[in-house]
Parts: C-alpha cells; sequence; structure tokens
C-alpha cells in the first residue's frame, strides 16, 4: 500500500497491483467499496496492466473530509489527479464502478491529459433524471440540501448502524439472485466481503461522503463535455442500477458506447472484468 500526502494535508490510499511497466489502470470502487479489490486477477495479470486503486476519502486508510467540507465528485477527481501525477503514470484507463463511475468521468472533464479511455461500470444516472430512489430517501436528500456542510456528518449518524457489518455494505453494493450468487461464490464471495470490510475500517465517513458527493451536491462538472471514449457496461440483470441508466448516458455523452452483459447484476466487473479491461487498454 503507498500513501499519498494531498495538498490539504490528507492522506490518499493506494493500492498498485500487476507490472509497473504495463499499461496503466485506474479502477475506482463502487459506493460502498474500497482499494482492496481486485475484480479478477487472472484477468489483470493476462491483460498485463498495472491497476492502480484507491480508498476515496473517509473508507479504508485514506482520510475523512474534513468537518464543514463539502465533498464533490470533481474533488474526488482532483485527489486521483495529484496521486496520478505523483506517481507519473502517464494517461490511464480509467474504470469506474457504479459510483465510481462519476469519478472516471469527472477526472477525464477535469484532466483529459490523464485519461485515454473511460468504462463506467453500473454507474447510475443522474437521480434527477432517472430516479432509483424511494419517497422516503428522496424526501432526505432534498432536506440536505439546503446545507451542504453539514450533509455528510447528518448522514454518517443515520448510517452509523452500517459499521458494525460488512454484510449490510455489500447489500447496499448488490441486490438480486444475480449479484448473491456471487456474495456466496467461494472465490468471490471472500473478496468482497474483504472489500466491504474494509470500507468501513474507520466507521461510514466514506459512504456518507460518496452519497453527498454524488445524489446531494452539484457534481462540479459537465458529462456533455467529455469527449474521451467511455464504454457503458450494464448487467441485463441488475436490480441496482439497471440499463436504463446506461441508455441515459449514452444520450449524454458524445463518445460512448452502451454494452450490456447478459445475466450479469450489479457485481458485473467479477463476471466481465476481462472485457472491461480490453475496452480501456
Amino acid at each position: 500500500m503507498r500513501r499519498i500526502e494531498l495538498p490539504d494535508g490528507r492522506v490518499l490510499a493506494l493500492e498498485d497491483r500487476g507490472l509497473a511497466y504495463g499499461s496503466p489502470v485506474l479502477f475506482l470502487h463502487p459506493a460502498p467499496g474500497s482499494r482492496l479489490l481486485d475484480p479478477d486477477p487472472w484477468s489483470t495479470a493476462g491483460a498485463r496492466v498495472w491497476l492502480l486503486s484507491y480508498d476515496r476519502p473517509g473508507y479504508g486508510v485514506s482520510s475523512p473530509m474534513p468537518d464543514g467540507a463539502v465533498p464533490t465528485i470533481a474533488s474526488f477527481a482532483d485527489d486521483a489527479a495529484f496521486a496520478l501525477d505523483k506517481l507519473r503514470t502517464g494517461p490511464v484507463g480509467a474504470v469506474g464502478w457504479s459510483a465510481g463511475g462519476l469519478v472516471a468521468l469527472a477526472l477525464a472533464a477535469r484532466r483529459p491529459d490523464l485519461v485515454r479511455s473511460v468504462a463506467m461500470v453500473a454507474t447510475p444516472a443522474h437521480e434527477d433524471e432517472v430516479s432509483r430512489m424511494d419517497d422516503e430517501y428522496r424526501e432526505m436528500v432534498d432536506a440536505l440540501r439546503p446545507d451542504l456542510p453539514a450533509a455528510a456528518g447528518v448522514l454518517a449518524q443515520a448510517l452509523a448502524p452500517l459499521a458494525t457489518s460488512p454484510r449490510s455494505v455489500l447489500d447496499m453494493v448488490g441486490a438480486g439472485p444475480a449479484d448473491e450468487s456471487l456474495r456466496n461464490d467461494a472465490v468471490h464471495g471472500p473478496a468482497l466481503r474483504t472489500m466491504a470490510g474494509e470500507a468501513i475500517r474507520q466507521g461510514v465517513a466514506g459512504i456518507a461522503s460518496d452519497i453527498v458527493a454524488s445524489t446531494v451536491a452539484p457534481w462540479g462538472f459537465e458529462p456533455g463535455d467529455v469527449t474521451t471514449p467511455v464504454a457503458l457496461w450494464y448487467g441485463e440483470d441488475d436490480e441496482l442500477v439497471t440499463p436504463i441508466h446506461g441508455a441515459w448516458w449514452a444520450g449524454v455523452l458524445p463518445n460512448a458506447d452502451l454494452r450490456i452483459v447478459p445475466g450479469a447484476g450489479h457485481f458485473l466487473p467479477l463476471v466481465a472484468w476481462k472485457q472491461i479491461l480490453a475496452s480501456v487498454i
């Protein structure tokens, strides 16, 4: 694990796997998630890539956002850009799973020199465009928007029970029969539980920051400005983020290609990692 000190004094925890001289690929974890997941180590090795992944603020070993700070997708992307500059990776293929896809896209928007291609995997559309919240959750989000500096703290209090249960974390990441079979799989199950356990190592600060950044605060970038090639990957049987979200992104992004994987759910990276990697290298 590498610890990278950011300009504001926070620490970003980063893992790198594979070949240091291979094609660099940045993998951005879901919400909740952590740096401790290689979706398919065999495919990673076979693709001969240098796989980089880091904990967003408050997850794993990365510092949480300061009290009163407003987490945004753009600020997460700026953290990633600083780390890539520090490591002198050159342009990367950016793969973002679920909420991580928003960060991958923001990185391409804000630092196009650092991103040669993007894969957004099971990434939700903007909630105001394609809603997946129930009425109670939407009311909570609407109530948080008038006071953004306090939003993450309020959410952290509400989400505190999750900190004791990696199973609850995985319930937030995947739902439905396709995901349940992978969660119980002898190979994928332990990898997912390791990712989930690390996600709540510091409690729920990371989850709260991700929710504020993705659904409460403005994203801080315009998706339509991204001209980098974007592969949109969605599972046909994803009950959490349906392919309708992918269709929305295909209509918003000027250089996107929508790919729907039959029989796959929200844990799509675990079953299609070889193809996803091939789309960014």
